[in-house]
């Protein structure tokens, strides 16, 4: 393959694939299900995510393409980490079977690494998708310990890459790792697919019930929508304190997580029993569901843990406003332009995030106009078939095999 040639089969190194769920899993299969539109083949290597010995290969079929996905054996977990000794194996067989073109490495996945030890792997060109640094302010003791071993590793891949997609500028500004192969990195925001558009032929009836009401009708009401894990790092805590300082504002939380339990605590003892649900892990038809019918969508994060937002994409496709944190080195805030698309509040705020959310309660037709041009923006730059028409630019960049 030459820098004037485009390449026609890739495959993908990933650390699980749908139907496992996470936004990285599900950008993952979108991705290539657009690059299969483009006329690029693609496959993918990942983990299997339940405990096994032995791997399985799936096919997927969706929109006339078929995917190959590989699910290697995992013996064990270490620190969220799957365990596969057989994966060098069958990636060797996989790059003598499908003859790729290139290989698209999406990091963090120590499993990425047996490729620099296989001279089939190292005679392709590489590409790194950065999804988020492993190492944060708020990673546990033993995460930034194992990260002395991880880090020469992690260094080594990025040396041999030709490229390193990154999917904001602050991101890619704030990250350590990067800072010394900067002039690798490229700037692709990550997409997905515009579930709400076959909804309606005219965009602005992609919004609030409210919206076709006199201001005066709404104001005082506004439900709010959080999506994502219940960890540490997302900020729920704060958004329930925020709540429980408002009236008229109520809340519909999707997901879980090992902080489930003490969430559900905090929201008994804050009496928001009737202004705050809890709906656990639910599929797209159910989200999608509470995602039309609320007012705004609010991602508090507190960690640039928390590298984009993929569920942010999800609330603009919705034409929906966001309210998020203005996390230092974090997406969130390059995604939502403050006044333009959402809300942009201090980090660990409750009270700014309060005010902010009261000022959309207050004021309907402003909670319209942010998820309209939300929307938009989204249809502009944020879709899977924006974010594969650059990464087939990218591609087609790229040196020979050696």
């Amino acid at each position: 393959m030459s820098g004037t040639a485009t390449a026609k089969n890739v495959l993908h190194i990933g650390k699980y694939f749908p139907p496992d769920v996470g936004g990285m899993e599900a950008y993952l299969h979108n991705l290539m299900h657009a690059l299969a539109a483009l006329k690029i083949n693609p496959c993918a290597l990942v983990h299997q995510s339940k405990i096994s010995l032995t791997s399985v290969e799936e096919s997927f079929s969706e929109n006339g393409s078929t995917l190959l996905i590989v699910r290697a054996a995992t013996w064990g977990r270490l620190l969220f980490t799957p365990i596969s000794p057989s994966f060098p194996w069958v990636l060797h067989r996989l790059i003598k079977r499908k003859q790729p073109d290139l290989l698209h490495l999406h990091l963090p996945n120590p499993s990425a690494f047996w490729a620099l030890a296989l001279p089939s792997a190292r005679r392709l060109p590489w590409v790194i998708h950065w999804q988020s640094d492993v190492r944060t302010q708020s990673s546990h003791w033993l995460l930034k310990l194992a990260y002395g071993i991880y880090s020469p590793f992690e260094s080594a891949l990025l040396k041999k890459a030709d490229k390193v997609i990154v999917s904001s500028p602050p991101y890619l500004a704030t990250s350590e790792p990067l800072a010394k192969f900067s002039n690798k990195c490229a700037v692709i925001p990550l997409g997905i697919e515009d579930r709400f558009g076959a909804q309606t032929r005219n965009d602005s009836t992609v919004v609030p019930a409210s919206a076709g009401k006199a201001s005066a009708e709404t104001a005082g009401n506004l439900n709010v929508l959080a999506i994502g894990r219940m960890t540490h790092y997302k900020g729920f805590d704060i958004l329930l304190r925020a709540i429980a300082q408002t009236e008229g504002i109520t809340l519909d939380l999707v997901g879980h997580g090992e902080l489930t339990q003490s969430l559900e605590r905090l929201k008994d003892s804050l009496n928001l029993s009737a202004r705050a649900r809890f709906h656990g892990l639910l599929g797209d038809a159910a989200k999608d569901k509470l995602l039309s019918r609320c007012d705004c969508l609010c991602l508090p994060s507190t960690d640039r843990t928390e590298s984009f937002g993929m569920v942010l994409l999800e609330a603009m496709s919705a034409a929906k406003a966001c309210v998020v944190s203005d996390v230092e080195g974090s997406g969130m805030s390059w995604l939502v332009e403050d006044g333009e698309t959402g809300l942009v509040t201090p980090t660990n705020d409750v009270d700014c995030l309060t005010d902010a959310l009261c000022r959309l309660r207050d004021d309907p037709a402003l909670v319209i106009r942010l998820g309209l041009k939300g929307r938009q923006k989204f249809l502009t730059t944020l879709t899977i078939d924006a974010s594969a028409r650059a990464i087939q630019d990218l591609y087609h960049h790229l040196p020979s095999p050696r």
